[in-house]
């Protein structure tokens, strides 16, 4: 006779085991959390809601844990690590979605020393097909949607092929139907972009210093092909989903969009939160009775770990977990895949013996309040790196104030001008259709096949 607590797991099992879904999936939503390692996530989860709390991620009941490495190091980037999310296929660090005999060849510089000229040729690798693309093919509705420059390797991963990541000018046309350079796969085009970035998409000018050196405007060029064409949250907000098929959102000017952490903080900030553009994204491809494939993608995360940023990093995952819950709210999981994942690690780390309810920024303390000191009797954080450029000859007396600033940069063990990714696995999370053939530890590249085989392209 099984005891209670075990009888109750096993109810729950059986219930869980008999939950049916539409099969194939009608619509698939990919959440990147561009560097959101399990570091990161714990820490976010203690940030907000404590020890014992979970984010919305985590309370999808189908997990994974997924290796990251590329097709020629232990550490990917961003190019290879998502580009095997879409394709299936390992290829070379700096690699967009490409087969893997692609060499990354660095991109040449216009004559306004932006580095745009694409190096690549026509006989270095072949095109690898994306889960975009596959859903176009079958007349579903597509987005692309994030925090990062539109251009950048995560959303590029999704839409274009290119043998270097750096070549954002080139990535850009590829996503213009009827233009130079289109990707003919996309059909008549993504349906949904959102982003930042505009000055790849945009002419040269002296305004515009570090726009297109071709003297295209894509933006234009995207509008004589029904994009709608939004630069600030107002519009974004105005657009009748009901009416409008195609849109092209551009939310900044140049570089990425802003942390989620100053964003809330600029009263003058005209910038969406992510959460924003995922409901307007939904609401624009739920309008196409066959289905949509969107990704969505965190993509400041990885930028703040870059500069040992931990409060940044850990506002935007938060951030990137509202629009999971926002998702949530707005599909039927019965006909809809939810996957929730990450590119690569990064080197944040929790260290020392914190009492439970001791701030995840804060100076390591014990539960009278007592902190912990080195060798030398000095205090550090709960959060460090492995490596990054907070590295001093001698270690500061920190403060609780100082360390849990927002501009504060946690300390790392190697001093490097910018922190590296970790070559750790990372997790996946998922529920909806399809959802339980997530499990165990896999590669990277499987969740293409059973993505694909989910949403039945």
């Amino acid at each position: 006779m099984l005891k209670p607590l075990l009888l109750s797991c096993a109810i729950a099992a059986a219930l869980t085991s008999s939950l049916t879904y539409a099969a194939p999936a009608k619509n698939v939503i990919f959440f990147l959390g561009d560097g959101m390692g399990p570091t990161t996530l714990t820490a976010a989860r203690i940030y907000k809601y404590g020890e014992e709390g979970n984010l919305q991620m985590q309370n999808l009941p189908y997990t994974a844990r997924l290796k990251t490495y590329s097709n020629d190091a232990q550490t990917t980037d961003s190019a290879p690590s998502m580009a095997a999310y879409m394709t299936g296929v390992k290829m070379n660090n700096e690699v967009i979605s490409m087969s893997a005999d692609t060499t990354a060849v660095a991109p040449g510089k216009d004559s306004n020393g932006n580095k745009t000229l694409n190096n690549c040729t026509t006989e270095n690798g072949t095109a690898a097909t994306t889960l975009l693309e596959l859903a176009k093919a079958q007349g579903k509705g597509t987005g692309s949607v994030t925090t990062t420059e539109l251009t950048h390797a995560t959303p590029a991963a999704t839409f274009a092929h290119i043998c270097h990541r750096d070549t954002q000018y080139e990535i850009a046309t590829q996503a213009v139907p009827g233009g130079a350079g289109f990707n003919s796969a996309l059909g008549d085009g993504v349906d949904v972009l959102m982003g930042g970035g505009a000055n790849h998409w945009t002419p040269y000018s002296a305004t515009n210093t570090k726009g297109r050196a071709d003297g295209r405007d894509l933006t234009a060029e995207l509008q004589t092909h029904g994009y709608s064409y939004v630069t600030d949250k107002t519009a974004l907000q105005t657009i009748d989903s009901s009416q409008t098929s195609k849109v092209l959102g551009l939310f900044s000017k140049t570089s990425h969009l802003a942390y989620e952490l100053d964003r809330v903080a600029d009263s003058t900030n005209t910038q969406p939160s992510l959460a924003e553009m995922t409901a307007k994204a939904i609401d624009i491809l739920s309008k196409n009775d066959k289905g949509y494939f969107l990704m969505v993608e965190g993509g400041r995360i990885d930028h703040a770990l870059h500069g040992t940023n931990a409060k940044r990093a850990l506002e935007d995952t938060v951030a990137l977990d509202e629009a999971v819950k926002t998702a949530l709210a707005k599909v039927d999981l019965t006909d809809t895949l939810i996957v929730v994942t990450a590119d690569h690690d990064h080197t944040m780390t929790m260290n020392g013996y914190s009492a439970k309810g001791n701030p995840i920024l804060g100076l390591v303390a014990d539960k009278d309040g007592n902190q912990a000191t080195d060798v030398d009797g000095r205090p550090y954080t709960t959060l460090v790196f492995g490596n990054g450029s907070n590295r001093q000859a001698t270690r500061p007396d920190l403060t609780s104030e100082q360390v849990q600033a927002d501009d504060y940069l946690q300390e790392a063990g190697i001093r490097l001008s910018s922190e590296t990714h970790g070559g750790g696995d990372v997790m996946l999370f998922a529920n909806g259709a399809g959802a339980n053939s997530f499990k165990g530890t896999m590669e990277n590249t499987a969740v293409f096949s059973l993505v694909k085989s989910a949403a039945g392209y």
